[in-house]
Protein backbone atom coordinates (compact mmCIF):
# COMPACT_ATOMS: atom_id res chain seq x y z
CA UNK A 1 0.00 0.00 0.00
CA UNK A 2 1.13 3.17 -0.76
CA UNK A 3 2.61 5.91 2.02
CA UNK A 4 1.24 9.42 1.99
CA UNK A 5 3.35 11.82 4.32
CA UNK A 6 1.53 13.53 6.53
CA UNK A 7 0.24 17.10 5.72
CA UNK A 8 1.91 16.42 2.56
CA UNK A 9 -1.79 17.20 -0.78
CA UNK A 10 -3.48 14.84 -2.22
CA UNK A 11 -4.71 15.82 -5.86
CA UNK A 12 -7.71 15.00 -7.34
CA UNK A 13 -8.88 15.18 -11.53
CA UNK A 14 -11.61 15.07 -13.45
CA UNK A 15 -12.46 16.10 -17.53
CA UNK A 16 -15.56 16.75 -19.04
CA UNK A 17 -16.61 17.74 -22.33
CA UNK A 18 -20.25 19.02 -24.00
CA UNK A 19 -21.99 20.76 -26.32
CA UNK A 20 -24.61 23.66 -25.77
CA UNK A 21 -26.53 24.87 -28.88
CA UNK A 22 -28.28 27.83 -29.46
CA UNK A 23 -31.02 28.72 -31.78
CA UNK A 24 -29.70 31.83 -33.50
CA UNK A 25 -26.71 32.92 -35.88
CA UNK A 26 -22.64 32.82 -34.59
CA UNK A 27 -22.81 36.54 -34.33
CA UNK A 28 -25.43 37.31 -31.90
CA UNK A 29 -24.16 34.03 -29.65
CA UNK A 30 -20.54 35.55 -30.29
CA UNK A 31 -21.96 39.11 -29.18
CA UNK A 32 -23.90 37.71 -26.08
CA UNK A 33 -21.23 35.47 -25.22
CA UNK A 34 -18.74 38.64 -24.98
CA UNK A 35 -20.97 40.26 -23.07
CA UNK A 36 -20.64 38.07 -20.25
CA UNK A 37 -20.86 40.69 -17.31
CA UNK A 38 -24.66 40.64 -18.22
CA UNK A 39 -25.02 36.57 -18.55
CA UNK A 40 -21.80 35.50 -15.96
CA UNK A 41 -23.71 36.76 -12.75
CA UNK A 42 -27.31 35.56 -13.46
CA UNK A 43 -26.51 32.40 -14.79
CA UNK A 44 -24.07 31.15 -11.85
CA UNK A 45 -26.87 31.35 -9.30
CA UNK A 46 -27.13 29.72 -6.74
CA UNK A 47 -23.41 29.77 -6.45
CA UNK A 48 -22.27 33.41 -5.35
CA UNK A 49 -20.32 35.66 -7.32
CA UNK A 50 -18.25 38.31 -7.14
CA UNK A 51 -16.33 40.48 -10.06
CA UNK A 52 -12.83 40.17 -10.07
CA UNK A 53 -10.57 42.02 -11.87
CA UNK A 54 -11.43 43.22 -15.42
CA UNK A 55 -12.74 39.93 -16.99
CA UNK A 56 -12.51 37.76 -13.85
CA UNK A 57 -14.86 36.38 -11.00
CA UNK A 58 -14.74 34.95 -7.67
CA UNK A 59 -17.05 31.92 -7.35
CA UNK A 60 -18.37 30.08 -4.06
CA UNK A 61 -19.23 26.67 -5.50
CA UNK A 62 -20.99 24.90 -2.04
CA UNK A 63 -20.15 23.27 0.32
CA UNK A 64 -18.91 19.48 -0.01
CA UNK A 65 -17.10 17.08 2.22
CA UNK A 66 -16.28 13.40 2.53
CA UNK A 67 -14.79 10.96 5.41
CA UNK A 68 -16.08 13.56 7.96
CA UNK A 69 -14.32 16.61 6.09
CA UNK A 70 -15.86 19.48 4.60
CA UNK A 71 -15.12 22.38 2.24
CA UNK A 72 -16.53 25.41 0.77
CA UNK A 73 -14.57 25.57 -2.39
CA UNK A 74 -13.80 29.04 -3.99
CA UNK A 75 -12.23 29.86 -6.65
CA UNK A 76 -11.47 33.47 -8.70
CA UNK A 77 -11.16 32.57 -12.78
CA UNK A 78 -10.93 34.80 -15.65
CA UNK A 79 -12.70 35.21 -18.94
CA UNK A 80 -9.93 35.69 -21.98
CA UNK A 81 -10.77 37.94 -24.63
CA UNK A 82 -12.02 35.62 -27.67
CA UNK A 83 -9.46 34.70 -30.22
CA UNK A 84 -11.71 34.26 -33.25
CA UNK A 85 -14.05 32.17 -31.86
CA UNK A 86 -12.09 29.91 -29.39
CA UNK A 87 -12.89 30.82 -25.56
CA UNK A 88 -10.72 30.49 -22.59
CA UNK A 89 -11.45 30.61 -18.68
CA UNK A 90 -8.90 29.55 -16.15
CA UNK A 91 -8.55 30.06 -12.29
CA UNK A 92 -5.82 32.36 -10.78
CA UNK A 93 -4.69 33.02 -7.56
CA UNK A 94 -7.01 35.97 -5.68
CA UNK A 95 -4.58 37.12 -2.57
CA UNK A 96 -7.97 37.94 -0.74
CA UNK A 97 -9.41 34.88 -0.75
CA UNK A 98 -8.30 31.89 1.71
CA UNK A 99 -8.29 28.90 0.76
CA UNK A 100 -8.30 26.92 3.81
CA UNK A 101 -6.65 23.87 2.68
CA UNK A 102 -6.67 23.36 -0.92
CA UNK A 103 -5.54 24.79 -4.24
CA UNK A 104 -8.02 24.96 -7.80
CA UNK A 105 -6.94 24.94 -10.82
CA UNK A 106 -9.47 25.20 -13.36
CA UNK A 107 -9.05 25.31 -17.41
CA UNK A 108 -12.10 25.06 -19.71
CA UNK A 109 -12.48 26.43 -23.34
CA UNK A 110 -15.43 26.75 -25.77
CA UNK A 111 -15.55 26.78 -29.30
CA UNK A 112 -18.22 28.36 -31.43
CA UNK A 113 -19.49 26.04 -34.94
CA UNK A 114 -22.40 26.56 -36.99
CA UNK A 115 -24.75 23.27 -38.00
CA UNK A 116 -27.81 22.61 -39.42
CA UNK A 117 -31.12 23.71 -38.15
CA UNK A 118 -33.11 21.59 -40.43
CA UNK A 119 -33.36 18.21 -38.64
CA UNK A 120 -33.85 19.97 -35.28
CA UNK A 121 -37.47 19.58 -34.41
CA UNK A 122 -39.20 22.39 -32.00
CA UNK A 123 -42.88 23.15 -31.64
CA UNK A 124 -44.96 23.70 -34.09
CA UNK A 125 -45.49 27.88 -33.43
CA UNK A 126 -41.71 28.22 -34.69
CA UNK A 127 -39.14 27.08 -37.23
CA UNK A 128 -35.68 27.25 -36.78
CA UNK A 129 -32.77 29.05 -39.29
CA UNK A 130 -31.17 27.03 -41.77
CA UNK A 131 -28.24 27.31 -39.55
CA UNK A 132 -27.56 27.46 -35.57
CA UNK A 133 -24.98 27.88 -33.74
CA UNK A 134 -23.19 25.09 -31.33
CA UNK A 135 -20.65 26.05 -28.51
CA UNK A 136 -18.17 22.83 -27.76
CA UNK A 137 -17.29 23.38 -24.43
CA UNK A 138 -14.36 21.01 -22.27
CA UNK A 139 -12.93 21.72 -19.00
CA UNK A 140 -10.14 20.07 -16.53
CA UNK A 141 -10.14 20.29 -13.07
CA UNK A 142 -8.06 19.73 -10.48
CA UNK A 143 -7.72 20.07 -6.83
CA UNK A 144 -5.36 19.93 -4.51
CA UNK A 145 -6.20 19.21 -0.72
CA UNK A 146 -4.21 19.22 2.15
CA UNK A 147 -6.13 17.06 4.76
CA UNK A 148 -5.92 17.00 8.62
CA UNK A 149 -4.40 14.41 9.92
CA UNK A 150 -7.00 12.18 10.96
CA UNK A 151 -7.84 11.48 7.37
CA UNK A 152 -4.41 9.90 6.54
CA UNK A 153 -4.94 7.08 8.31
CA UNK A 154 -7.79 5.62 5.62
CA UNK A 155 -6.41 3.76 3.03
CA UNK A 156 -4.42 6.13 0.20
CA UNK A 157 -7.14 4.39 -3.16
CA UNK A 158 -9.86 5.05 -0.86
CA UNK A 159 -8.79 8.43 -0.70
CA UNK A 160 -8.13 8.73 -4.32
CA UNK A 161 -11.23 7.15 -5.51
CA UNK A 162 -13.83 8.83 -3.29
CA UNK A 163 -12.16 12.39 -3.69
CA UNK A 164 -12.23 11.90 -7.60
CA UNK A 165 -15.83 10.71 -7.61
CA UNK A 166 -16.87 13.65 -5.76
CA UNK A 167 -15.19 15.82 -8.07
CA UNK A 168 -16.89 14.51 -10.99
CA UNK A 169 -20.01 14.81 -9.03
CA UNK A 170 -19.49 18.37 -8.56
CA UNK A 171 -19.10 19.20 -12.15
CA UNK A 172 -22.02 16.91 -12.66
CA UNK A 173 -24.03 18.73 -10.69
CA UNK A 174 -23.22 22.43 -12.01
CA UNK A 175 -22.14 21.76 -15.47
CA UNK A 176 -26.06 21.15 -16.14
CA UNK A 177 -27.64 23.70 -14.41
CA UNK A 178 -24.93 26.04 -15.74
CA UNK A 179 -25.26 25.30 -19.53
CA UNK A 180 -29.49 25.31 -19.05
CA UNK A 181 -29.55 28.59 -17.35
CA UNK A 182 -27.20 29.83 -20.20
CA UNK A 183 -29.49 28.63 -22.88
CA UNK A 184 -32.28 30.36 -21.32
CA UNK A 185 -31.25 33.42 -20.60
CA UNK A 186 -29.96 33.80 -24.15
CA UNK A 187 -32.67 32.23 -25.76
CA UNK A 188 -35.44 34.41 -23.67
CA UNK A 189 -33.54 37.38 -24.21
CA UNK A 190 -33.96 37.45 -28.24
CA UNK A 191 -37.48 35.79 -27.58
CA UNK A 192 -36.61 31.93 -28.84
CA UNK A 193 -37.80 28.57 -27.65
CA UNK A 194 -35.68 27.47 -25.04
CA UNK A 195 -34.07 24.08 -26.19
CA UNK A 196 -34.73 20.93 -24.85
CA UNK A 197 -32.53 18.45 -22.45
CA UNK A 198 -30.90 16.99 -25.74
CA UNK A 199 -29.24 20.53 -26.73
CA UNK A 200 -26.56 20.23 -24.25
CA UNK A 201 -24.63 17.47 -23.08
CA UNK A 202 -21.97 17.04 -19.88
CA UNK A 203 -19.99 13.64 -20.59
CA UNK A 204 -16.88 12.57 -18.20
CA UNK A 205 -13.63 12.28 -20.48
CA UNK A 206 -11.81 8.66 -19.23
CA UNK A 207 -8.19 9.26 -18.30
CA UNK A 208 -5.96 6.28 -18.89
CA UNK A 209 -3.90 7.25 -15.51
CA UNK A 210 -6.01 8.94 -12.28
CA UNK A 211 -3.26 9.18 -10.24
CA UNK A 212 -2.30 11.54 -7.80
CA UNK A 213 -1.74 15.44 -9.54
CA UNK A 214 1.43 16.79 -8.54
CA UNK A 215 1.43 20.49 -9.60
Amino acid sequence: METIILNQPMGFRTKFRGIMDMYSDRKTVTDYLNNHQGWFVRCASPMKVEPFSENGYTLTVGRYGAFGYEVEPQMSVILEPPMGEHYTMYSVTNPESGNDGYEVDYYSVMDIETISGDSIEVNDNYCLPPEITRINWELDLRVRVYFPKFIYKIPTNMIQSTGDRLLSQIVKQVSPRLSFKVQKDFHSHFDLPIPPKKSRTCEIVKQTNQSQWVA
